[in-house]
């Protein structure tokens, strides 16, 4: 059904992995965990689920975890031309160009972009 990943930089095995796995002949659920450095490849399993193609594809262009035995693992959400992967919580939010067409000047213009991470609290109203 779903693969998750989580990062998180101050353990050892930053990435944590968990695949969720429906039996609809036995009504069940399986959660199983694999954590990894990201430096070593975790098993695919497009070989036994189809459908962990882009599963695998968004976690290795999101996280930059690789998949071994993948057979098609290239970016699926970022530009090909991207470089690094935007939720690794070492990602840097600056330094980057965006370039873009303006309607008012009617050229193509470069600016430095700045991505922006602030707190943001929730408050819900339990009345």
């Amino acid at each position: 059904m779903d693969i998750i990943c989580v990062d998180l930089p101050s353990r050892r095995n930053r990435y944590s992995l968990t695949y969720v796995v429906l039996s609809i002949k036995h009504q069940s659920r399986i959660y199983v965990r694999v954590y990894t450095d990201g430096a070593s490849s975790v098993p695919s399993i497009f070989n036994i689920f189809n459908s962990a193609n882009w599963l695998e594809r968004e976690i290795w262009d999101m996280f930059g975890v690789p998949f071994s035995g993948h057979p098609d693992l290239r970016r699926i959400l970022t530009d090909y031309g991207f470089f690094g992967h935007p939720l690794k919580k070492d990602f840097p939010l600056t330094g980057f160009f965006e370039i873009r067409y303006d309607d008012t000047s009617r050229r193509i213009v470069s600016e430095s972009l700045n991505l922006i991470q602030e707190l943001r609290l929730f408050f819900l109203n339990t009345a």
